[in-house]
């Protein structure tokens, strides 16, 4: 069972203005290790601080169940969306400095429990199929904890590649 999480953060557009070539780009931010909705907050001011990136939404936080055959404690989930001039492989990488300075330990194949997992679900309207990213989220539309804060930010938001609005694939799961 997911339960709704009161989220105390406000949305407020912080960093450099940025100007031309800006994309408007989503984020999924997890955590099941530790302080999990503190280390949720400490993952997106570490995105506040990332140059030619400004945050724009936050979702609230959401409780969700562990998925996968391992036991582990239950996740904190939330998203938020962000306007950057950064390439998605720049904003990757970025993004997993965070999760490394926050302790994330990855193993290939293995879904372990995790102080901090951030995902870019969908970077503008575009589409990638690179070793290391894939854009749009490839299991995004699968997942509810993805798509309930999704749609708390963007619900007419529609799929690139599925041509639906966000609303419509949460209804569907």
């Amino acid at each position: 069972m997911r339960t709704r999480v009161y989220n105390n953060l406000t949305a407020v557009p912080e960093g450099r203005p940025i100007s031309n070539g800006v994309t408007t780009a989503y984020i999924a931010l997890g955590s099941n290790l530790g302080d999990k909705r503190q280390n949720i907050k400490i993952a997106i001011r570490f995105i506040k601080q990332i140059g030619g990136t400004s945050v724009t939404g936050v979702s609230g936080f959401y409780r969700t169940p562990a998925e996968g055959r391992i036991q582990q404690p239950n996740f904190i989930n939330a998203a938020i969306e962000i306007k950057t001039s950064l390439s998605a492989l720049t904003l990757l990488r970025k993004l997993l400095r965070i999760e490394k300075t926050l302790g994330r330990v990855r193993v290939s194949g293995k879904l372990l429990p995790r102080t901090i997992d951030l995902d870019i679900l969908l970077y503008g309207q575009k589409t990638y199929r690179l070793p290391h990213l894939t854009i749009p989220h490839p299991r995004m539309h699968r997942r509810r904890f993805v798509l309930e804060p999704l749609c708390e930010l963007a619900p007419d938001l529609m799929h690139p590649v599925l041509h639906c609005p966000m609303k419509t694939l949460l209804t569907k799961i």
